[in-house]
């Protein structure tokens, strides 16, 4: 299968770095207020930064430790231009954020960081996959699914069993459809009508890793060991770091990381998603161009955390140490609808090695991510096993 756009007309420029770095003090925006943004605006914080964020809901996770809140749209010019006024530099935390509201900023004089142009080509799965093949990565065979014309060239036997998805937006398994042949194809096609789609063909994977890792404005480089995810419901379950792959799939995947990070010219934390092949061959899968959820253990098992590196790069720091402490194992914490309070805190608590990270959200509807857990153990076996049993003990309700 072929992709008919190619992602070379929107290649991002080269980053230039300021001439001095933004000391303590300055302050960091941010485009988006949930949980990433919250965890980046403490890494701030931490660090003397102060932290403005424009986000339209209220009494949002990143709005409840910012310094300054602006409730608005993102596509408000006025409020664009108070956080450009506010900001010394600014960031986002999620891919879907509308790319001319960051193009706006750039043309305010402000650093943002990644770019729009690498964002545009990380928020659509078709210039992004296209991206990848053009830098020669491996990459699950793909082809644009733009009008029904289309759809019906596509639809052939040797593509199947497929996934037809929406080249932009979803996340988290929605605006996606997983077919098995034409008849299917075609009803997920008019289904999505009206979207620019894609049809990527299944990957024979046996597991899914990502690598966190982060470009700094100078062009240095640092990447997290990969981590092992696990999904129930297209939402990542559990993730472990690091990843039980050999020294070989590691390398190739930490390479892809750096192929990635110098193609698009990223700087800032952003993070990778593979899928390691029988034989331990590393393919692409898709780029998130922000800290990642499979990244929170950094929080607790590395000196430097991925928001923190997020800090750094924006800043024009050199970038943190990526060794672990030790392996660990992360838990997402998901509503499942029957209550807004998570039981069963006090075991979890009392073990030594885990720790604690809820998002300040006051409802937990069924699939939304309400916080997270660690556990560091003497092999990712161990932390896994365990924070397995902690998770087992948990249940929401009222």
């Amino acid at each position: 299968m072929d992709s008919v756009k190619s992602a070379a007309s929107v290649k991002p420029a080269a980053a230039t770095p300021s001439e001095k770095p933004l000391l303590p003090g300055a302050v960091l925006g941010i485009l988006g207020g949930g949980q990433l943004g919250r965890m980046f605006a403490i890494a701030a914080k931490q660090m003397g930064y102060r932290v403005a964020v424009l986000e339209p809901a209220p009494d949002s996770p990143c709005g409840q430790v910012a310094d300054t809140v602006l409730q608005a749209d993102y596509t408000d010019e006025a409020a664009l231009r108070r956080l450009a006024a506010l900001s010394d530099a600014i960031t986002y935390e999620f891919e879907n954020v509308d790319a001319r509201a960051v193009e706006f900023l750039e043309s305010l004089g402000k650093p943002v960081h990644p770019s729009s142009a690498a964002l545009r080509i990380t928020q659509d799965r078709i210039l992004e996959k296209t991206f990848a093949r053009e830098n020669g990565i491996p990459v699950t065979p793909f082809a644009s699914v733009r009008s029904e014309d289309e759809a019906r060239a596509v639809f052939h036997g040797e593509s199947f069993p497929a996934f037809l998805k929406t080249a932009r937006g979803g996340y988290d398994g929605k605006g996606q459809a997983r077919v098995h042949n034409g008849e299917e194809a075609a009803r997920a096609w008019n289904e999505f009508k009206g979207h620019d789609l894609i049809l990527e063909k299944l990957v024979p994977f046996e597991k899914e890793i990502s690598v966190v890792a982060c470009r700094g404005r100078d062009g240095s480089f640092a990447a997290y060991p990969p981590a092992e995810n696990a999904h129930v419901r297209n939402i990542l379950d559990v993730s472990v770091l690091p990843a039980r792959v050999s020294p070989e799939s590691s390398a190739a995947a930490l390479k892809i990381a750096r192929q990635v990070a110098e193609g698009l010219n990223i700087v800032g934390t952003f993070c990778v998603e593979l899928f390691v092949l029988p034989g331990g061959e590393i393919w692409f899968n898709e780029i998130a161009p922000r800290p990642h959820n499979s990244g929170h253990a950094t929080v607790d098992a590395c000196l430097c955390s991925q928001f923190e590196q997020q800090v750094r790069a924006l800043c024009g720091l050199p970038l943190g140490s990526t060794s672990l402490l030790r392996p660990t194992a992360m838990v997402n914490l998901v509503g499942d609808g029957n209550g807004d309070h998570l039981h069963g805190l006090e075991t979890l608590l009392a073990d030594p090695d885990a720790a604690l990270h809820l998002y300040g959200k006051k409802h937990a509807p069924r699939g939304r991510k309400m916080g997270h857990f660690t556990v560091l153990g003497e092999t990712a076996d161990a932390a896994e096993a365990t924070a397995r049993a902690l998770r087992a003990g948990l249940q929401w309700g009222a």
